[in-house]
């Protein structure tokens, strides 16, 4: 419908609040299957230290300079069995909260840790019984929590940030991961001297899997150095897609909205190979920023990112079927690879 208004249509601006309510409804339904432990999981025999360090670079550059970034692994670390792509979503979650917590810089420290439990407190209940269970502790030194924030701060929806900052389902998920998993959430907070979240997850017997080598090449090819032009007007979002690309050697241009894209389109002197867009901006939606930029900068291709949820299996391919489309929330390496596979497309 928006294709067929014309932009000082008075009903048009209505149609885009619609669309946009929608997207961010899709993404925050997907975001609740996890906390209410719906969402189907991939879970494989892993080593917690690997996590972190697959994810340690895109950690430091999603942080900041002005935070100190601590990790330390424990050795001889025992293997758990999760989702690995759903750890690396507890690991950037939390650090973009500490990184919150922490505005005018301080420590993250993040730990791994063998542990044997009778029984532990935290939100809600314990961990099933005795045994042995391996940890990852994340501390940072920022403003801490009160009690009222504590005893809330793993519902969805509640958040301490400013309106349009934040959707209060960052935590929510974390929990949800935690007991979707098997495991448990621990919180330990106290005003002016910071927060310490311990995620408990049962030791597991079974070796590690290895990735083969074609898998791990598969990987390695899903890196480039061409330049991205990356329109989101979600402050975190486009923090986070621009670090996922930036660590895998991608230069990233960003803009909050369709007006600051094509102002890029008009003055950036080098080659823009891509457009990341989403679907749904104020004023412009991603399908029109494609079209105005593609006038200015012929050969240019476009990948869509969208909380839509697509389903072909029921002949659903989505709102723009031949185009290069990712869903919201997707994991780094799924990005990545749709990056990667539109621009040799």
């Amino acid at each position: 419908m928006l294709q067929r208004l014309e932009a000082d249509d008075p009903i048009r601006k209505e149609i885009e609040e619609i669309h946009s309510a929608g997207e961010k409804g899709a993404a925050l339904v997907s975001q609740l299957l996890t906390f209410s432990r719906k969402k189907v999981l991939h879970p494989k025999v892993v080593d917690l230290n690997k996590i972190l360090s697959e994810t340690d670079l895109m950690l430091r550059r999603l942080v900041g300079g002005s935070i100190d970034v601590a990790v330390i692994r424990a050795g001889d670390l025992g293997n758990v069995r999760v989702d690995p792509t759903q750890m690396e979503q507890v690991v950037l979650n939390l650090a973009a909260n500490a990184r919150d917590a922490m505005p005018d810089g301080g420590k993250l420290t993040i730990e791994t840790s063998n542990r044997d439990i009778d029984g532990i407190p935290g939100h809600g209940d314990a961990v099933e019984g005795p045994g042995k269970y391996v940890t990852l502790t994340v501390s940072d030194t920022g403003c801490g929590m009160d009690e009222k924030t504590r005893s809330r701060v793993f519902e969805p929806f509640f958040t301490t940030k400013p309106s349009g900052k934040g959707t209060g389902l960052g935590l929510s998920t974390v929990y949800g991961i935690a007991k979707q998993n098997g495991g448990h959430i621990v919180l330990e907070s106290e005003v002016g001297k910071g927060t310490t979240f311990t995620i408990v997850l049962p030791r597991v017997e079974e070796a590690v899997v290895e990735k083969d080598v074609s898998e791990r090449l598969a990987v390695e090819e899903r890196r480039g150095t061409e330049t991205l032009l990356l329109a989101e007007d979600e402050d975190l979002v486009r923090d986070l897609v621009r670090t996922i690309l930036t660590a895998r050697g991608y230069k990233v241009l960003e803009a909050r909205n369709g007006k600051e894209s094509i102002e890029i389109g008009n003055t950036y002197e080098g080659q823009i190979h891509l457009l990341i867009t989403d679907l749904v901006m104020p004023n412009m939606n991603g399908q029109e920023l494609s079209g105005q930029l593609t006038g200015i900068r012929p050969g240019i291709k476009t990948l869509y990112m969208s909380g839509y949820r697509q389903d072909p299996d029921n002949g659903d391919e989505g709102p723009f079927p031949d185009a290069a489309f990712v869903q919201k929330p997707f994991r780094p390496e799924e990005l990545a690879r749709k990056v990667r596979e539109t621009l040799d497309g």
